[in-house]
Parts: structure tokens; C-alpha cells; sequence
């Protein structure tokens, strides 16, 4: 079943054998597609192990099928129980690109899920410094998977975990401020350590010119729990070598929601980066905020989704994009009794769309949902060079 979006672009389900894929597929004619692909395991009543060879099957054989050879350049898995479950990922796992594993359990009932991000027309390799390097045209793309540190709190393990990838980003001939794009932080018992990740970014940020007056990275700090219980915070990024000032923009929505920096945090809203082709766009974690910072909707899921997804919608229209235009969806929930509430809501505005619901902690407690999102759309510029 397809559901046609506009000529370069198109979503479908396909069902496989105790499991079903999401697929979004862009192409506008030139050498390099995008494909986002979402795995779901349908028969919960596999073991772990089943569950996992019946995923990584699943997602191979749609892979074979695409067209154009399309070579996975960013994968991200999502556990149920990471202490037993990461190391037979790892085991099983043959995909020679960045890979993410975190616990942020499926709430459909399955033990694992996954989002894989391919593109065709690549030259690949791992960087000796660890970076997943994707080369294609003038730009060099640069993907970190599961980056994490052992420190005595979450403040120090992230402090290291930036200092440690601003070196990389030198050797790649890059810097924070002009060339990250998107980060992700997974934080154990959010709750209690997100002060610290907030306090590290911050300072790591200040030495990095990111600031009120300049801008911040696109970001998503979200609860997520790692196999070593004493690893309190992962990072994921993605960094681009070769775009040109003016290619990288910023959204606010502020009729919407108000500057980060605002409330003490520093990210950005959005960021949408122009090719001479097409423009990509990465939406943060977005959640039920004002335009002060204020929770709105407390205890009321169905208001909390509903002004999120006008959150969201509002920093697609800053960019002259809408929800039509997304690749992929990662919606976090932190209680799993509404998930039934919020697939519905999903399902009925989203046909066939990528999308995995997980049951993460939001950074304050209020915040009972939050989404991020991340899409392209065709557009001739001729400013910059093609993807």
C-alpha cells in the first residue's frame, strides 16, 4: 500500500514474516536517494533473540529491494532490556555504518525496533578516530554512534564526551560551531541527571563560540539507558565537511516556543540545511511548551500531543516544509498507559508514515510526550552545490 506525497517522494508499509517496515523513499532524479526504513517486530511472543534475527532479516530484505543499491550510513536500535539484549546486537549486527543501541523500549509489546537511514551513490569508511564517514559530491558526512565515557557523574561523561568529539571534529577538519548539525544525548534516570548533561553542554558550548548571540545545535536530551548501568550519558551527532556560510538555518516558531537559552538549556528549535537539490530538515525534541517555557497541558496527554504536533508543524512551516515532507518520527512517551492514545492520534495523521514510539522519561517530568522528526524536500538552489 502506497501513499503518494508529491513525485520525488512516497511512504509504505510492507508486512513480512512476524514483522512489518515503515519506508520513506526520496528520489528527484540525481545519483544519491534517501531512504528511511522502521522495523517493527509483530509477533511479541518471540524471545529476544528471534525477535532480533527476524528485525535484522526483515530490514536486509528490504534493503535488497530497494532500488539503486542504497547502503545504510546510520542505524539505531531500540531495546527493551539493554543489559541482556546489547551484546547480541553487536554480535548479530554486520552493517558497516554508525550504529546506535539504546533502551528506550518499544511500547507496541516487542523487545526491539529499528530505524535505519540509507542513502545511494556513497563512498563509505570508519574514520581511525571512530567517525562513520559518507562521502558523496562536495560534502562529507560525518556520523557518531554510541559515544559514551565512564566518569564519575553525568556532568564529567558528557564534558568528555564533547571535548573528545570537537577533537575529532579538528582532525576531520571541522569545528562544533560550523559543522554539527544534529546531537542526541540518552541520559540514565533523566530525572536526576539531566542538570549535569545541561551544565556540561553549556560550559563545552561557551569555549565553542555557541551561544545566545551565535546559535546552538539541533538536539534531543531524552532518558535512555545503556547495558553498564554506570554509563549516565550517550551522544549520537552527525556533522556535514564542505557546506558554505548561509547553507545551514535555523528555526524558532517564536509565536510558539521561546529560546532555549531562555530556561538555562542550549539547543536549537530546528536546523534545515539547503543543497543545491533539496533541503533537509532535523527537528529537536519538541514537546506541549509556550512561547515562556511553560508546561501547557499538564496530566492531559491528548492536549500535551496535540500542541506538540502544532509545535512541530510550525517549525516545518519556518522552513516552507509541512509533515508531508518527513522521513522519519521517534515519539518518546513516559507512561506506557498512553500509548494506546497516542498511536491512534498517530496513526489517523500520519498514514504509513516511518514512525517508532518508545517509553522514554522527557527532561522535566511534566512533559508526558515528545517527538523529534527529520525530513527533505525538493528544491532547486542554485547558491549551493547538489547532496
Amino acid at each position: 500500500m502506497t501513499d503518494m506525497l508529491q513525485e520525488k517522494s512516497y511512504k509504505e508499509i510492507i508486512k513480512l514474516k512476524n514483522a512489518y517496515a515503515e519506508v520513506f523513499s526520496f528520489s528527484n532524479d540525481t545519483e544519491a536517494k534517501e531512504y528511511h526504513i522502521t522495523v517493527h517486530i509483530s509477533n511479541t511472543g518471540l524471545n529476544f533473540r528471534q525477535q532480533l534475527e527476524t528485525l535484522i532479516n526483515s530490514y536486509n530484505e528490504i534493503r535488497i529491494s530497494l532500488s539503486g543499491n542504497a547502503v545504510a550510513v546510520f542505524k539505531r536500535y531500540f531495546l527493551s532490556d539493554s543489559a541482556n539484549q546489547e551484546n547480541e546486537v553487536f554480535d548479530m549486527e554486520t552493517s558497516d555504518c554508525a550504529i546506535s543501541v539504546i533502551q528506550q523500549a518499544p511500547i507496541d509489546g516487542s523487545k526491539v525496533a529499528l530505524w535505519a537511514y540509507l542513502i545511494t551513490g556513497v563512498k563509505t569508511r570508519v574514520l581511525p578516530n571512530g567517525l562513520y564517514m559518507v562521502k558523496h559530491n562536495a560534502y562529507t558526512h560525518l556520523w557518531l554512534g554510541n559515544c559514551n565515557i565512564q566518569e564519575i557523574n553525568s556532568e564529567y561523561q558528557t564534558r568528555m564526551m564533547l571535548q573528545n568529539y570537537v577533537i575529532k571534529l579538528i582532525e576531520a577538519g571541522c569545528t562544533l560551531a560550523d559543522n554539527c548539525v544534529r546531537t542526541w544525548f540518552f541520559i540514565n534516570d533523566i530525572d536526576n541527571n539531566y542538570t549535569g548533561v545541561v551544565k556540561a553542554r553549556n560550559d563545552i558550548f561557551m569555549t565553542q563560540n555557541l551561544t545566545p548571540d551565535t546559535h546552538y545545535i539541533s538536539s534531543t536530551g531524552i532518558g535512555g539507558r545503556q547495558s553498564n548501568h554506570e554509563i549516565l550519558a550517550q551522544m549520537d551527532a552527525y556533522s556535514i565537511n564542505g557546506i558554505e556560510h548561509g547553507q545551514m538555518k535555523y528555526v524558532y516558531a517564536p509565536e510558539n516556543m521561546n529560546r532555549t537559552s531562555e530556561y538555562g538549556v542550549s539547543f536549537e528549535r530546528g536546523t534545515y540545511i539547503d543543497y543545491g537539490d533539496r533541503r533537509h530538515i532535523f527537528i529537536s525534541g519538541t514537546a506541549s511548551i509556550d512561547n515562556k517555557g511553560n508546561i501547557l497541558y499538564p496530566e492531559n496527554i491528548k492536549r500535551q500531543t496535540l500542541r506538540m504536533l502544532e509545535n512541530v508543524g510550525a517549525l516545518l512551516k519556518e522552513a516552507d516544509m509541512d509533515f508531508t515532507n518527513i522521513g522519519m518520527m521517534i515519539v518518546y512517551l513516559r507512561d506506557i498507559a498512553d500509548y494506546t492514545t497516542v498511536k491512534n492520534m498517530f496513526d489517523d495523521k500520519f498514514k504509513n508514515s516511518p514512525c517508532i514510539i518508545v517509553n522514554a522519561s522527557v527532561c522535566r517530568p511534566g512533559w508526558l510526550i515528545e517527538m523529534e522528526c527529520m525530513g527533505v524536500k525538493d528544491i532547486v538552489n542554485k547558491q549551493f552545490k547538489t547532496f
